[in-house]
């Protein structure tokens, strides 16, 4: 998908969630914050010519730094994040810049997903398709979720999880095989 067609998606999963164009463009902190990730992580990917790329990415890392203090919603441009992303509610979001997040997922208030452990075990979370987490959580470490995943607000997750799996507590358990159906 070109960023086009991404902030095209994003705009369309919040709309799925209630609002307008006038209230998800211009109230909603959660859509400015994948808006301006969209944009930078294109100018990260695409522009390859030195005299334009300094100055592009220098703008689009002021222009986080604004929507972080802002909105307190940390995502780096060099973060990978699939297709209909949504932040629930702003402010705590903190994403590692290494961290790969698939399609369709959805991310409430207070999430960390960050880096972790020591020596070979040390890195950051991939996260699959149709993942939600709930508020509070934090995913560290190099682990894997898979597909269909939801983990309860105030969790924290070091382990890696299979699909389908509803994953609470600390450190998280998995407690279903559900998935997260009902809650995408």
């Amino acid at each position: 998908m070109n960023v086009f067609q991404l902030i095209q998606s994003d705009y369309k999963k919040y709309q799925k969630y209630g609002g307008n164009f006038f209230s998800i463009v211009f109230l909603t902190q959660g859509f400015w914050a994948i808006f301006q990730y969209r944009i930078a992580h294109l100018i990260h990917k695409k522009v390859t010519w030195k005299f334009f790329r300094f100055p592009l990415l220098m703008f689009a890392l002021l222009w986080q730094k604004s929507i972080e203090i802002f909105t307190g919603i940390s995502i780096p441009y060099t973060v990978k994040i699939g297709h209909s992303f949504y932040i629930g509610h702003f402010g705590g979001i903190i994403i590692n810049a290494n961290v790969i997040i698939g399609d369709d997922c959805n991310v409430s208030q207070g999430v960390t997903i960050g880096v972790s452990g020591i020596n070979e075990n040390r890195g950051t979370p991939i996260l699959g398709n149709e993942v939600y987490i709930g508020a509070n959580s934090v995913i560290v470490g190099k682990i894997i979720l898979g597909n269909n995943i939801v983990v309860g607000a105030c969790s924290m997750v070091k382990d890696s999880f299979s699909d389908n799996a509803i994953v609470l507590g600390v450190p998280a358990v998995l407690i279903s095989q559900k998935g997260s159906k009902g809650y995408i």
